[in-house]
């Protein structure tokens, strides 16, 4: 059995813990950590599963995947002590990671592995598959409803309004890394995009707010030699605006490949 422990019970963090807890092939729910430790207790104690709440650096002794699902903050707190035991850490944070390479090669040094799973966006066997080649352009598009970029750091620093729209506003055009940066919790897709592909300075990126789409809306556009594709998926957002409901979904399929005797997909 892998054990298994979950950052953050947030959105997310949730579908997880009560997937693991009716069972998951081959995987068992070890612990979890949150911000809030007595508001998590209280909501494990209300689903009727039983936890042990602990803290990310007491992982290790409990778990053999963490999966990261908390702020992009915490994500060195979460991935640092689990690679250190050559443990293996699923990473949704992958904004954050982009600005964290040393935890790639801690991982690499101390035989761990970092997991970044598709999450809100698709394609990303079509794009590792075309990197095996070579890539000339990856460009994304993204847009969601106003309130699910209200607060992105760049929007704040650029003193950019998204209140109020009648019609679509672009506001970004730049880089994987520079939207991941400007947009910790919003487009994490663009650095998992980036790390599938030709990296975070040569994928880019527009993000637009529009008041007339009620789902977080990504085209990625990939020009390669051994293919030319476009890509859109519109996701529904979850009790979170700025997370799409197929992200924990995602994670569940990830998990099930872990055990499975049929692996579909790279």
């Amino acid at each position: 059995m892998t054990r298994v422990a979950i950052a953050g019970l947030g959105a997310i963090g949730r579908v997880l813990v009560r997937r693991l807890n009716d069972g998951l092939p081959g995987l068992t729910l070890a612990c979890a950590a949150a911000r809030d430790r007595s508001k998590a207790q209280a909501w494990l104690t209300a689903e009727g599963i039983r936890c042990p709440l602990v803290e990310p650096g007491e992982f290790p002794a409990h778990a053999d995947l963490a999966i990261e699902c908390a702020p992009a903050a915490v994500l060195e707190r979460v991935c640092r002590p689990m690679l250190e035991a050559g443990r293996s850490v699923m990473v949704l944070s992958a904004g954050a990671l982009l600005e964290q390479p040393e935890l790639i090669a801690l991982a690499k040094s101390h035989g761990g592995q970092i997991v970044v799973p598709t999450g809100a966006l698709l394609g990303l066997d079509a794009v590792s598959a075309a990197a095996e080649g070579h890539i000339h352009s990856v460009h994304m598009t993204t847009r969601k409803p106003p309130r699910g970029l209200t607060g992105a750091p760049y929007l704040l620093a650029n003193k950019i309004s998204v209140e109020g729209l009648s019609k679509a506003k672009r506001v970004f055009s730049g880089t994987a890394r520079e939207a991941a940066a400007g947009f910790p919790a919003n487009v994490n897709v663009a650095a998992a995009l980036s790390l599938a592909g030709i990296g975070a300075d040569r994928t880019t990126v527009e993000i637009w707010a529009d008041p007339a789409v009620e789902r977080n809306c990504h085209t990625i556009a990939v020009d390669a030699d051994s293919a030319r594709f476009t890509l859109t998926i519109e996701n529904i957002p979850s009790e979170n605006p700025r997370t799409g409901r197929i992200t924990a979904l995602s994670v569940v399929a990830a998990l099930r490949k872990l055990h499975a005797p049929l692996r579909v997909g790279t």
